[in-house]
């Protein structure tokens, strides 16, 4: 079989795979088992071989390549124009073996081991964020029918604590300290974890040269610079920072036609959890405008007085995913603009 091009419909236990030649024409279209895939491409000559971008392709692509086979990731929403009639897996693969040979597509670079041990790090730490938010919404709810109420927000609630379990207790019932308990002992379980995730993401932070760079962003952190560096393999895939941004979701959905342009909201497609890390360090930077009003503040207040303090955010986060991908392209430090004399 002379192989040029493969595509595979990837799933838990049962893999589809539908092959080509260099005509075109079909010479492989079979089911394999999860144990068969390996020994069936290991016994093909060095080939083009494409899948959908999902959960387990990035593995799947890192064994494949150990072949000497080029292995591209598609976005399955780039791949749907190419199924025909129908939905199954064998219409699947091939719909995959021909998107991946169109030279106008667009490919999700393959993540190595680390990037993808990195990614689980925040994925697990916004889990345990947002157990921690249930957590401290329910003891809070439960207080509040004893009359019990302090201002909101996480750091709240260590004072609330203390007021019920602390020396000056308030006036509670025993049972209900009793049902309380277990709620603080998990919260405070779930501190610990996420200090401890924290930590590790500070630790690879500091040896990756890309995290500590987009470091140097005003509004971005460790956190968000560990999940860009971790997510973003290679920046050269994206032609433009606006194209990096549109990536993220931060640009206006467009409508055109005709010659007239028509912008809307902005998308939010693609990466919602880099969209709200940036837009929440940009939520920061209109803060720290608004409180100290430096020199290169001066553009964020004066669109502060147009322009209402959300949509500011956003277009504060827009310009902040165009500058991390330019210094991840130029791999530069950020360097703060000089103010030009009036």
């Amino acid at each position: 079989m002379q192989v040029t091009t493969i595509g595979i419909d990837l799933a838990k236990t049962v893999f589809q795979v539908h092959a080509v030649d260099a005509d075109g024409a079909t010479v492989v279209r079979k089911r394999l088992r999860r144990a068969e895939v390996l020994s069936f491409v290991s016994g093909l000559e060095p080939c083009l071989i494409g899948m959908e971008a999902c959960a387990t392709s990035h593995y799947w692509g890192r064994e494949l390549a150990k072949f000497g086979h080029t292995v591209k990731l598609m976005p399955p929403a780039y791949v749907k124009p190419y199924v025909k009639r129908g939905k199954n897996d064998a219409t699947d693969a091939e719909a995959i073996c021909e998107a991946v040979s169109r030279p106008n597509m667009r490919f999700v670079p393959v993540k190595s081991a680390d990037q993808q041990a990195v990614l689980m790090l925040h994925r697990t730490r916004a889990l345990l964020i947002r157990q921690q938010t249930m957590l401290a919404n329910a003891f809070r709810a439960h207080l509040a029918e004893f009359g019990i109420v302090v201002a909101q927000g996480i750091r709240h609630v260590r004072a609330l604590i203390e007021k019920v379990f602390g020396e000056d207790t308030v006036d509670l019932p025993a049972l209900a300290r009793t049902a309380l308990r277990p709620l603080v002992a998990q919260l405070m379980e779930l501190r610990l974890q996420i200090k401890t995730i924290e930590k590790e993401l500070l630790a690879w932070h500091r040896t990756s040269q890309q995290s500590r760079r987009l470091e140097t962003i005003p509004g971005v952190g460790f956190i968000t610079a560990t999940a860009i560096a971790a997510t973003v393999t290679d920046p050269s895939h994206f032609r433009s920072g606006r194209e990096f941004s549109a990536w993220l979701g931060l640009t206006p959905r467009q409508n055109s036609s005709g010659g007239k342009d028509r912008l809307g909201r902005v998308s939010k497609m693609g990466n919602g959890y880099l969209r709200s890390l940036i837009v929440v360090g940009a939520t920061a930077m209109i803060r720290y405008a608004r409180e100290k009003g430096p020199v290169s503040a001066r553009w964020i207040n004066a669109l502060l007085e147009k322009k209402p303090a959300r949509l500011v955010s956003v277009a504060v986060a827009n310009k902040t995913a165009r500058i991390a991908w330019a210094l991840l392209v130029r791999k530069e430090d950020y360097r703060v603009p000089v103010p030009v004399a009036a």
